[in-house]
């Protein structure tokens, strides 16, 4: 694993795309056993180099009723995104993840996990690349979440950004962040 880990930090591929420069963010280890797949590092993620380093992360680690410490440590959580370079900037917030990193990365990468017992897909992009097939929308698939267990564990985007489909969609925070919880405590706690 640390040898995967080190090919993917020199990773190149998108380095014509990226105007920021390339600086690979992933976190993982053999013995990860939750794997947290996202979109892409945003511009504060980028110059911390630390995934989920910016006020989605907090969010997160709020739903998953984990400290920081629990967080970034890889034997409990591997932490993917769907590209592990920040895309640049668009005209209504950060671009898409480049489509490269995750048939790249990816597979080898999870390959090398062998006691991972849930993956979050945290958004669209890591929902349409794992849950091939299914025809609905992000607002259906948190909301049947029980339909993809044990496997997975489809979660909106917990960015600032989002507020307004918090707020029309109570349902989230009253059913599926309790059950989210007792999930990952009965996974760290095993």
């Amino acid at each position: 694993m640390k040898a995967l880990l080190q090919s993917v930090s020199r990773c190149e591929i998108c380095k014509p795309h990226l105007s920021h420069g390339i600086r690979p963010v992933v976190q993982a280890s053999q013995s990860s056993r939750i794997v947290i797949i996202g979109q892409a590092p945003g511009l504060k993620v980028h110059q911390s180099g630390i995934p989920w380093d910016d006020a989605s992360g907090d969010l997160l680690r709020q739903w998953l009723h984990v400290n920081k410490t629990q967080f970034y440590d890889p034997e409990y959580f591997a932490l993917m995104p769907m590209a592990f370079c920040y895309p640049g900037k668009g005209s209504n917030g950060d671009l898409p993840p480049r489509k490269e990193c995750a048939p790249q990365w990816h597979d080898v990468l999870l390959q090398q996990m062998p006691n991972v017992a849930l993956t979050l897909l945290v958004g669209q992009y890591a929902q349409q690349h794992y849950l091939k097939g299914d025809k609905g929308n992000l607002t259906c698939r948190v909301n049947h979440f029980k339909n993809y267990l044990p496997d997975y564990f489809p979660l909106p985007h917990p960015s600032p950004r989002n507020r307004f489909w918090f707020s029309k969609n109570p349902w989230f925070q009253q059913s599926v962040l309790p059950a989210l919880t007792t999930r990952i405590d009965s996974i760290l706690n095993a």
